[in-house]
């Protein structure tokens, strides 16, 4: 009994001590608390197909933190998830985040982005000009949401108002609502495009791109409660390092087919997701060995936000410092080499 007794002590020191010593190894984290990171839309976004990926292959699992990705309605949503402290990041849309912290100074911080919006005004009538659109209903995510706002962006090229436009709210079923002949125009994504040209056997009409009107812009910030990063920020970085290889594992055509699959929660897969993948690998729409939080993409687009009211008249846009967090991009790096 009591040789027994002392192999089994001995396995216990032994597990303990391998615990102990893992806790300081690359790539391993101490803290292995259950972290969830939101993503915008339901079905998804395409832009999140980036934590699918990081996700699905076992990216977060390898860079030491315990990682579930969990879709909300909007980034909206999503983003009063981390305020909340229900959740530990979130994609959400920069323009939002922005006017957020500048008019409540909710304790959010970006900490990784995505520099390039994908927004356009489609029509499946092809005859459809800016001019068409007034009076006209235009399909939205939620008034306010981040089809709103790009919508609000891109009818400045048409010298165009918002209120000369019907909003629809239809969350991520603007292209659905197109195809059944509900609406003619919709604020679209990229991605949309083929599905939505597969559906109705017709092609749609661009009647105004995002980056048209405003070639320097900010389409989604990895946001963060602040005061959670101060107390767990080693979990952060380690997102983010999960998030820098998916990246690099998207880019490579080689597995594109892989990330096709792992795209299908976003209702696109097999060839209509590669497509998309290659577009948006051919824009950056993911950052490529950068932190996608170029100085200038937030204050021209918080300027912006100061333009068509959506900061207060009392407020200023919040500072680029208060904004975001480069350090945690910069260890996370780092940390991938």
């Amino acid at each position: 009994m009591s040789r027994v007794s002392s192999s089994g002590s001995m396995r216990s020191i032994g597990m303990a001590l391998a615990l102990a010593m893992a806790a300081w190894l690359p790539g391993v984290s101490a803290a292995q608390d259950a972290l969830t990171f939101g993503i915008p839309g339901i079905p998804p976004v395409f832009g999140g197909t980036v934590a699918l990926v990081a996700e699905k292959e076992g990216m977060f699992k390898r860079r030491g933190v315990n990682v579930t990705v969990r879709a909300f309605e909007t980034g909206a949503a999503a983003s009063r998830a981390v305020a909340s402290g229900e959740i530990a990041v979130a994609l959400s849309p920069t323009p939002l985040i922005i006017s957020q912290v500048s008019n409540t100074d909710v304790p959010l911080v970006g900490i990784w982005g995505m520099e390039h919006p994908d927004w356009l005004i489609g029509s499946t009538d092809p005859a459809a000009t800016c001019q068409s659109m007034k009076g006209q209903g235009v399909g939205v995510d939620s008034v306010g949401g981040a089809r709103s706002i790009a919508l609000r962006t891109m009818l400045v090229a048409c010298k165009m108002k918002v209120d000369e436009v019907q909003q629809v709210a239809l969350s991520s079923n603007v292209g659905a609502a197109m195809v059944a002949g509900q609406l003619k125009f919709g604020v679209l994504h990229i991605d949309d495009i083929p599905v939505i040209e597969a559906e109705s056997k017709k092609p749609l009409k661009v009647v105004v791109t995002q980056r048209e009107s405003r070639p320097i812009d900010h389409y989604l910030l990895l946001v963060a409660h602040r005061d959670r990063v101060a107390k767990n920020r080693d979990a952060y970085v380690r997102i983010v390092a999960a998030l820098i290889d998916a990246e690099r594992f998207m880019r490579d055509p080689a597995n594109h087919a892989k990330v096709a699959a792992h795209a299908a929660p976003t209702g696109r897969s097999g060839e209509i997701a590669t497509q998309a993948l290659k577009k948006y690998i051919e824009m950056d729409f993911w950052p490529k060995d950068t932190d996608g939080l170029g100085r200038k993409n937030i204050e021209v687009l918080g300027n912006v936000m100061k333009k068509v009211g959506n900061i207060k008249p009392d407020k200023e846009p919040a500072p680029y410092e208060r904004l975001v967090d480069q350090s945690i991009w910069r260890d996370a790096k780092a940390l991938s080499k």
